[in-house]
């Protein structure tokens, strides 16, 4: 039988996770400090919790879906926090995004509790936690890898032990260079098609399998033709990332003039008041006041 799990976190992301867990059979405990939240979890068969230690000691595994360094270190280590309650040997599941040298630390904190920890950052989005098709890149002891994964396989399709803590944060940190400048890429590239009179409808499929195809490409492309800004994401989440990844090139002497300026257009939209909107809104970027839609 599964062992029940525990998820705090619910937003965006969160949500999609909980529900692809409760669809596929698994017993959930939530927690959120956002009680509505929780509750729309709890209608669908999680239980919902009051407090992150509750979720630690009525769970054999717990994954986090946070937004920073800091909301991390408080829900785990925290007076209520998820470890202050738990039995010994809980495996916690980091699907936030967080910094390497971070990650490594609360690994190091946890361990030394006698808990397990896995950092197992995604790419996908919420549309791709839905289908159970997430991508996951881990980090970690094998044996508490292996463990994950009998969690993480109900939501992800491809999943890659990527070495020991904080491996899978910075294979995450290359991840968001490649979708930052990805990004930015296809709505310049739409803009263009738009000006030039092209069918913008027809250009993913013409291009599907060339070299400049991408899952961006696929996806972005249409929705920046459409101006469809449902929101999957946040603009101003995603600076987080980019600047982690400047951080990173730093510490390593690593150029990585695309990436900066990839940061620099978010934090641009992000201060345009698009902060909390999805990438989609990255094609306003190229429009400017005098283009008629």
């Amino acid at each position: 039988m599964k062992h029940t799990i525990g998820l705090i976190g619910a937003g965006a992301m969160g949500h999609a996770i909980g529900t692809r867990l409760l669809e596929s059979g698994s017993r959930l405990n939530v927690y959120d400090r956002n009680p509505p939240k929780v509750a729309a979890l709890v209608e669908k068969g999680a239980t919902g919790m009051s407090n992150p230690a509750e979720v630690g000691a009525a769970s054999g595994s717990v994954i986090l879906s946070l937004n920073s360094e800091d909301a991390v270190a408080e829900v785990v280590f925290g007076e209520a926090g998820v470890l202050s309650r738990a039995k010994a040997g809980l495996l916690v599941i980091d699907m936030s995004s967080v910094s390497p040298a971070a990650t490594r630390a609360f690994s190091s904190k946890a361990v030394g509790m006698g808990h397990a920890w896995v950092d197992a950052p995604l790419s996908g989005g919420a549309p791709k936690a839905l289908t159970g098709e997430l991508t996951l890149m881990l980090g970690g002891e094998a044996g508490d890898v292996t463990a994950a994964r009998e969690v993480l396989s109900q939501i992800a399709s491809n999943i890659t032990h990527m070495g020991s803590s904080g491996a899978g944060q910075a294979t995450k940190l290359i991840n968001q260079v490649l979708c930052g400048i990805g990004f930015m890429a296809v709505a310049e590239a739409t803009a263009l098609a738009e000006d030039a009179g092209i069918d913008v409808e027809k250009i993913p499929g013409a291009l599907r399998g060339g070299r400049a195809d991408s899952a961006i490409l696929q996806e972005y492309m249409p929705r920046f033709a459409a101006r469809d800004y449902r929101k999957t994401g946040r603009l101003d989440n995603f600076i987080k990332d980019l600047n982690g990844a400047m951080d990173l090139a730093r510490q390593k002497n690593t150029p990585v003039p695309f990436t900066s300026l990839s940061c620099d257009v978010h934090r641009i939209m992000t201060r345009a008041g698009y902060g909390a909107e999805d990438e989609a809104t990255m094609i306003e970027y190229y429009l400017g006041p005098n283009r008629k839609d």
